[in-house]
């Protein structure tokens, strides 16, 4: 299904007016941002390998709902609209069909550019694609496919359904209408964006590093433990310390956009991992996803 192009630049014209959104994954970000989309009122189509998986993923959006309407944050009404707005498929073919795709698989170049050829294989012309990697280049993911006009990032943060804050990252070929069409969107979840360009790790991740870098160095060196490095950052003011929030994001996913991020700048020193995260990693101490991180938790 073709869609109308612009007659001066041939370029697509992006579909503004989508009332669907798939999400491409269903891991802790890829839930995250199907529960906020359905709670705005979309109907959301959330797609992954496994019939098992979508399923478990589903079960936990539905508790996270339900703890929002116990502290007053949702209404019941709302609740319910948005628990059955969800469609749930291993096909990628059926999720491009949606208005927005929105992929959210883990951080590894040559899968996300295979997903996204397989949905432009799929989905109409018109629809917007979004990624949301938070190192990976949008343009790198973009010449996956053939509508680098209707192809943008959109970097959420974790916990995605509350944290305010999306980056909209711009490809170098990504359309004025397409960007206009994603900060709308966004700010239907009741979200702010920011913009920016296709630099690595784009604006959050890039600050954060040497937030992380330093407190792994300090560790490293026996200077303090993990309980400590963690209290005198938050005596600072901060919500979280380092180690917390890697535990909250998990240890695997940090440190892989921290060697995104070191690959990307071609070695620079300052944003080098540490062997402490490789560790982390190795042994399978994934953070609160796997009960240990840095800290114990008894629950999952």
């Amino acid at each position: 299904m073709a869609a109308p192009q612009d007659p001066q630049s041939g370029m697509n014209r992006p579909n503004l007016s989508f009332t669907t959104v798939a999400v491409i994954g269903s891991g802790t970000m890829g839930r995250g941002i199907a529960q906020a989309a359905a709670l705005a009122g979309y109907q959301v189509t959330l797609c992954d390998i496994a019939r098992d998986l979508l399923t478990a993923a589903l079960e936990q959006i539905s508790v996270s709902i339900d703890d929002g309407v116990r502290r007053g944050k949702t209404s019941e009404a709302v609740a319910a609209d948005a628990k059955a707005a969800f469609t749930l498929t291993t096909s990628l073919a059926e999720a491009a069909q949606a208005g927005l795709v929105i992929e959210a698989a883990p951080e590894t170049l040559d899968l996300k550019q295979s997903i996204f050829r397989q949905l432009d294989a799929a989905a109409p012309s018109a629809t917007i694609f979004a990624s949301n990697t938070s190192s990976l280049s949008i343009n790198a993911l973009a010449g996956a496919t053939q509508r680098g006009d209707c192809f943008l990032g959109l970097h959420f943060f974790n916990p995605a359904h509350l944290m305010k804050l999306v980056e909209v990252i711009s490809g170098d070929d990504t359309s004025d209408a397409t960007l206009a069409a994603a900060e709308a969107f966004v700010a239907s979840l009741g979200k702010t964006s920011v913009r920016c360009k296709d630099t690595p790790a784009f604006i959050v991740n890039r600050v954060a590093r040497p937030f992380y870098g330093e407190a792994f160095r300090l560790l490293g060196e026996d200077a303090a433990d993990v309980e400590t490095i963690d209290r005198l950052v938050e005596s600072l003011g901060f919500r979280m310390g380092p180690f917390r929030l890697i535990d909250l994001i998990g240890c695997d996913i940090n440190f892989a956009v921290t060697q995104s991020v070191y690959d990307a700048y071609f070695g620079e020193p300052r944003y080098r991992p540490h062997p402490i995260q490789q560790r982390m990693v190795q042994s399978g101490r994934l953070g609160r996803k796997t009960g240990v991180g840095f800290y114990r938790y008894e629950e999952k």
